[in-house]
C-alpha cells in the first residue's frame, strides 16, 4: 500500500532546472536512502514531500490519514519550554486521558457516580494502556539518552540548546511521534558514534516508512532497503542497501556505456554506408537506412557527476618522530582527559574517537598551541609543518572571497589559483563568491584547497567529511590513503575511519588510550569482553603501559562497568514486571474489577518510578558524571 505518490514533479529556481519529471511512490515499510551530490535538490525534494515547498509542476498525493514527520538540517526556536516538556507535547492526548482517569478514580469513590464512572474508567483505561500510557515517560528517557542527552540536559530550555542539540531534540520528538512517513535530512550530522549506532538500530526496526538523506555510508547500509539516486534532474531507483546500490549502479553504468558504444558503432557504420551508396545503385537501400537512423531511439551516454581532483602533497620531510605527548592533561578550567606518554611516528594515520564533549577538538587545539595543556607538554618533531582543518571552518574569513582566501596561504598567480580551485569544483565567477555565501560542503572544499596549497606534512583534521557528499568523501579517502605525511583526524564516518586509520585513539572515562589497527580491528577487540572495553586485556593491549599510579583509576572504571551491567539486568527485570502488570491491568479492566484496577495501577506506578530511578543511575554511571 502506497503512503505517498508523486507524479511528474519538477522544480525550477529562476532559469535553472533542479529536477523534472520525477514520478515515484513510497510504500508502507519502505526505508529509502536518497543519495546524490550536493546541490542536486535532495533537501528541496524532501521539503516538497513534507508540504513545506510547492513544486513548480507535478503533484504529490498523500494517503488519507498518513502523518508525515520532517527533520530539517537547521531547526530554529526561541521556545522556553524545557527539553523534557517538549518531548511531552507528543503525548498530549495520553496525558489528557491520564488526567481523566485520575478524575474518574475520584468519582468511583462516590456511590452515586460509581457505576457510570466505572464503565467509563474501564473503557478509557484499555485505550490508555494500548496507546502506551504507562510507558511513554520511559520511551522519552530511552530516546533522549540514545541521542546523547544526559539527564542534566532534560530541564534545559530549548532556547538555550546549541544548533546540534536542537537538531537532536527535533529528531527525538519525531521518533516519539511515530509518523507514518519519516523524512530525515542529515540526521547523523550532530551525533557521535554511540548515538549514530543507537539511531541506526532504532530505524532498522522502524515499522513505518522512511526517506532519509545522509552521507554516512555505514548508516545507510544498516537502515535502507531501497536507494534513490537523484542527479542530472532525474531519479534512479535501486533495491537493497547502500552496498547493493553501489554494485548495481556500477553494473548499470557499465551496461549503459556498452549499449551506447555499440549503438555509436552501428550509427557510424550506417552513416558510412549512406555516404557511399546514396547516389548509386543501392540508393534506395541507403534512403531506407537513413530513415531508420532518423527514427532510432538514441541511447544517451551515462552522465558522471564532477568530483574533486584533490591532491595533498608535501615536499617537506618530517623526522621519524612527529608528535610526543608527555604527562599531558587536556582541558580549560578543569581537566577533560589525561593522556599516557605517546609517540606518533611519521606516516601513521590516527583516528581520534570519543563521545561529544569529551575534548577531541580541544586536544587538536592543544597540539596546535592554541589551548595550553593543564599539565605535561606537547612536542612536535623536527621539520614538522602542521595543517589544520577546523570542523566549523573557523579559519575561513567570512568576508573574503574563495580566491582571496586561497591566496592568503601562498603567493600564487591568479591563473594558478583559479586553475587549482577548478580542481575543487569552483569555476568561472564562482571564485569571487564570499565565504559567508557558501554552503557547508563548499566551505569544506575551500578548506581542503588551502591544505593542498600549504604542503603540510602533519594534518590535523576535525570532521573533514562533514557536509561533503559521498563522491567527495571517497576522493578525500583515497587521497589521504596515499598521503606521505602523518594524519591525526576526528571523524564519526565509520567507512572513512576504517579506510584510513592505522591506529585508533579513544577518549573514554576521562582518559585517552591508543590502539593499533583499523576501526574493524578496534571494534573486534573492544567488544570481545567487558575487560577489553577498559583496554586492559592481553588481546587489546594499549600501545603504552599504564603506570601503577593509574591502577586505582582502572579499578574504578571496572567497578563502574560492573555496576552498569548490574543496572542493565535490573532494568530488564523491571521492564518485564511492567509488561506482566500491563497484562493484569487488561484482565482487570475486562472484568471491571475496580479494586484490582486501583491496586494494580498503584503497583504499576511504583514499579515505573523504580525503573525511572534505575534508568537515571544507569545514565549517570554511563556518562561517568558522578
Amino acid at each position: 500500500m502506497s503512503v505517498l505518490v508523486a507524479n511528474n514533479l519538477a522544480k525550477y529556481f529562476g532559469g535553472q532546472d533542479v529536477f523534472s519529471g520525477l514520478s515515484f511512490q513510497i510504500s508502507r515499510g519502505d526505508r529509502i536512502a536518497l543519495v546524490g551530490t550536493n546541490g542536486v535538490g535532495k533537501t528541496t525534494l524532501l521539503r516538497i514531500l513534507a508540504g513545506l515547498e510547492m513544486p513548480t509542476a507535478g503533484t504529490v498525493s498523500v494517503a488519507r490519514g498518513v502523518r508525515i514527520g520532517y527533520l530539517s538540517q537547521h531547526p530554529e526556536t526561541s521556545d522556553t519550554r524545557t527539553l523534557w516538556d517538549d518531548m511531552l507535547t507528543v503525548f498530549e492526548d495520553l496525558r489528557a486521558q491520564q488526567a481523566e482517569l485520575h478524575r474518574l478514580e475520584q468519582d468511583m469513590a462516590d456511590p452515586q457516580r460509581r457505576e457510570t464512572a466505572m464503565k467509563r474508567y474501564a473503557s478509557l483505561l484499555t485505550q490508555f494502556e494500548l496507546a502506551g500510557g504507562y510507558t511513554y515517560e520511559e520511551r522519552i528517557q530511552r530516546v533522549l539518552m540514545g541521542l546523547g542527552f544526559g539527564r542534566n540536559d532534560w530541564n534545559k530550555p530549548l532556547s538555550n540548546l546549541s544548533g546540534g542539540q536542537l537538531t537532536r531534540a527535533q529528531l527525538g520528538r519525531l521518533l516519539l511521534a511515530n509518523p507514518d512517513l519519516l523524512l530525515l535530512d542529515e540526521p547523523t550530522n550532530h551525533l557521535d558514534l554511540a548515538a549514530t549506532e543507537w539511531l541506526e538500530n532504532y530505524l532498522a526496526q522502524w515499522p513505518a516508512s522512511l526517506l532519509v538523506v545522509a552521507h554516512d555510508r555505514y548508516f545507510l547500509d544498516k537502515v535502507a532497503n531501497r536507494v534513490w539516486e537523484l542527479g542530472f534532474g532525474q531519479l534512479d531507483q535501486y533495491t537493497g542497501n547502500y552496498t547493493a546500490y553501489v554494485r548495481q549502479r556500477a553494473e548499470r553504468i557499465a551496461r549503459r556505456e556498452s549499449e551506447y558504444e555499440a549503438q555509436q558503432k552501428h550509427i557510424a557504420r550506417t552513416e558510412e554506408f549512406i555516404r557511399r551508396y546514396q547516389a548509386g545503385q543501392r540508393s534506395r537501400e541507403a534512403r531506407g537506412r537513413q530513415k531508420r537512423l532518423e527514427q532510432m531511439q538514441r541511447v544517451e551516454r551515462p552522465q558522471r557527476a564532477k568530483t574533486m581532483a584533490l591532491r595533498l602533497e608535501t615536499r617537506r620531510r618530517a623526522g621519524d618522530n612527529v608528535l610526543r605527548l608527555s604527562g599531558l592533561v587536556v582541558g580549560y578550567d578543569k581537566p577533560l582527559f589525561s593522556c599516557p606518554d605517546l609517540l606518533l611516528s611519521r606516516g601513521e594515520r590516527v583516528a581520534l574517537l570519543g563521545p561529544n564533549g569529551c575534548g577531541k577538538t580541544t586536544f587538536l587545539k592543544t597540539i596546535l598551541g592554541e589551548v595550553p595543556p593543564l599539565k605535561g607538554k606537547v612536542t612536535l618533531g623536527a621539520n614538522v609543518l602542521v595543517g589544520y582543518f577546523a570542523q566549523g571552518h573557523e579559519d575561513l574569513h567570512p568576508e573574503r572571497t574563495i580566491l582571496s582566501e586561497l591566496l592568503e596561504v601562498k603567493n600564487l598567480s591568479i591563473g594558478e589559483a583559479r586553475h587549482l580551485l577548478g580542481h575543487f569544483l569552483f569555476s568561472g565567477d564562482e571564485v569571487f563568491k564570499p565565504i559567508f555565501a557558501l554552503s557547508g560542503g563548499e566551505r569544506g572544499r575551500v578548506a581542503l584547497a588551502k591544505l593542498a596549497v600549504l604542503g603540510a606534512n602533519f594534518l590535523l583534521l576535525d570532521e573533514p567529511t562533514n557536509h561533503l557528499d559521498i563522491p567527495s568523501q571517497e576522493v578525500l579517502e583515497e587521497v589521504l590513503k596515499g598521503f606521505s605525511g602523518t594524519i591525526l583526524f576526528v571523524s564519526h564516518d565509520r567507512y572513512f575511519i576504517n579506510g584510513i586509520a592505522t591506529q585508533v585513539w579513544l577518549i573514554e572515562d576521562n582518559r585517552l588510550t591508543a590502539y593499533e589497527g583499523d576501526y574493524s580491528a578496534f571494534l573486534e577487540r573492544r567488544t570481545a569482553s567487558v575487560e577489553t572495553q577498559t583496554g586492559a586485556t592481553e588481546r587489546c593491549t594499549p600501545r603504552t603501559r599504564v603506570s601503577s599510579a593509574k591502577g586505582i583509576e582502572r579499578k574504578e572504571i571496572v567497578t563502574r562497568r560492573k555496576r552498569i551491567t548490574e543496572l542493565e539486568s535490573e532494568i530488564l527485570a523491571l521492564e518485564e514486571r511492567l509488561n506482566a502488570l500491563s497484562e493484569m491491568l487488561s484482565a482487570a479492566s475486562a472484568a471491571r474489577d475496580v479494586d484490582s484496577l486501583r491496586e494494580l495501577g498503584m503497583t504499576y506506578q511504583a514499579v515505573e518510578a523504580e525503573l525511572a530511578r534505575r534508568l537515571e543511575e544507569w545514565s549517570i554511571e554511563e556518562t561517568g558524571s558522578d
